[in-house]
């Protein structure tokens, strides 16, 4: 959801004749401008909903700070009155991390004004920015200088940095380089007390003990509240290749992902797969997206990218020796390489269209899973037949980054069979794919986070001695637990 404009002055009145005296409220006003505290409903709503529309919360403000030290002061101000806060960025999550409960005793901390670009290291390849930078504007901020942010996912119009370090982050490009945990040097964060802690190095080595910025990355705001972040960056490449091919079954994805591997190295830096259903759905509810390859003519599709090679050539001719080999050896059936940015740009749109055109058929029961890459097939067959023996109408919805092991193994129905049963099902089909998931070594969550939805759930799955540490680590930092209640614990 796209942060939403400064509200009228006159729906901030927040002292009207005869309402309650809030101490906390004005000294909050006093921190950071009553023009950034808001109690109205039409201004608070919303930063209260998420962006799935399937949590709603209540909170006596929304706070909006302009910089660390204004942070600092908000949190130390509700620590003081016992209040909990929940940190925001871009309010872009899938899992209810950033939306507040129903008690409406909550300060909610919008980090949308904390947009600077702080500085940019060619000569050690960082770059540091605020919580609140939008991820879209990091990575431009990187290519005018001449580098690469990698980080890049569906979102990346309006999610922030502060999120997706919060949730560490995946996206299209980790099979080479990483989730944002391992993009991450320095953190500046402001602590449940209101402490600041400048950990904001760009350093690749220091052994001098903890690592305590990785305590924050991924915690989902519940032990601190991340104000800005040094990040690497890399050389952009060379050259940039991408290509769709049509497989027949995951067993010969993951063999076609071995084969450009093998042949590419490093140079791979994606390689997606998507069902015939997904392609289905775009070429139903999103016309105006090209399909290279008909979703009839195969069961599955791999997309693939290829960059920081020798150069255009160099790479053409790779991606295409390759694919030629797949073909022959039986491994994909058809292929389509990109002969342009723009027809690359096209075959990411196929990719990208998949969960808009979910949306437009009325969504599905989502699962962010991970297994091991050489048991993913192995899972897919083995949890579709399971399901597809409990309820007869279901239609897995199966797509993701098959190079690092990641599916959105969605459900929806088939056709002539009403939405509304899939999500009467939830905790049914859940209780099928959830223990499945933990029988094949995977995590129930990849990259979406726990936040509300998988909260309790995580806790039949994590090993005790797991949650133990967890808790413990929590209560250290944050004793009253008043940082993002509710969450993830």
């Amino acid at each position: 959801m796209s942060p939403p404009g400064r509200p009228k002055a006159e729906s901030q009145s927040a002292q009207r004749e005869g309402s309650p005296v809030n101490p906390l409220l004005d000294q909050l006003r006093e921190i950071v401008g009553p023009a950034n505290v808001f109690t109205e409903d039409v201004d608070t709503a919303p930063f209260l909903t998420d962006w799935r529309k399937r949590y709603r919360g209540r909170a006596q403000a929304v706070v909006r700070p302009a910089s660390t030290a204004d942070v600092a002061r908000v949190v130390q101000a509700c620590a003081a009155a016992g209040v909990p806060m929940v940190p925001q960025g871009g309010n872009t999550g899938l899992v209810g991390g950033a939306t507040p409960d129903m008690d409406g005793r909550a300060v909610l901390i919008s980090l949308q004004r904390m947009t600077r670009v702080r500085a940019i290291d060619t000569d050690n390849d960082t770059i540091t920015v605020e919580a609140g930078c939008v991820l879209q504007g990091v990575q431009q901020a990187a290519r005018a200088a001449g580098r690469l942010f990698p980080l890049s996912l569906a979102a990346e119009g309006s999610a922030t940095i502060g999120g997706n370090l919060s949730t560490n982050a995946g996206g299209t490009q980790v099979l080479r380089y990483g989730n944002a945990r391992d993009l991450t040097l320095g953190l500046e964060v402001v602590l449940p007390d209101g402490r600041v802690w400048d950990g904001l190095r760009g350093l690749r080595k220091d052994n001098t003990g903890y690592d305590l910025k990785q305590l924050f990355v991924g915690a989902e705001g519940t032990l601190g509240l991340i104000t800005a972040a040094t990040l690497k960056l890399y050389p952009l490449p060379r050259a940039q290749r991408t290509a769709l091919a049509a497989v027949a079954s995951l067993t010969a994805a993951a063999q076609l992902l071995n084969r450009i591997r093998a042949a590419a190295g490093a140079a791979l830096t994606a390689f997606e797969v998507m069902s015939a259903v997904c392609l289905r759905s775009v070429a139903r509810e999103l016309p105006g997206v090209r399909l290279p390859l008909a979703p009839e003519s195969s069961a599955w599709f791999a997309l693939l990218e290829l960059s920081d090679v020798e150069g255009e050539e160099h790479a053409t001719a790779m991606l295409e020796r390759t694919l030629g080999a797949a073909l022959e050896d039986g491994e994909a059936t058809d292929a389509v390489v990109a002969q342009s940015v723009a027809e690359a740009q096209a075959l990411w749109r196929v990719r990208e269209s998949i969960p808009e055109a979910q949306a437009k058929l009325g969504g599905n029961v989502k699962h962010d899973i991970a297994v091991p890459v050489s048991r993913v097939a192995e899972f897919v067959a083995g949890t579709d037949a399971a399901l597809k023996a409990q309820f007869p109408w279901i239609q897995p919805v199966v797509f993701g980054h098959l190079g690092d092991g990641n599916l959105h193994y969605n459900m929806g129905a088939v056709d002539g069979t009403p939405l509304v049963r899939v999500f009467e099902q939830e905790a049914a089909i859940n209780a099928v794919v959830h223990p499945a998931v933990a029988a094949y070594g995977g995590s129930i969550s990849a990259e979406h986070g726990l936040g509300q939805l998988k909260r309790e759930e995580n806790r039949r799955y994590k090993p005790t001695v797991e949650l133990d540490l967890m808790r413990a680590i929590k209560t250290a930092l944050d004793p009253r637990g008043l940082m993002n209640p509710g969450k993830l614990l």
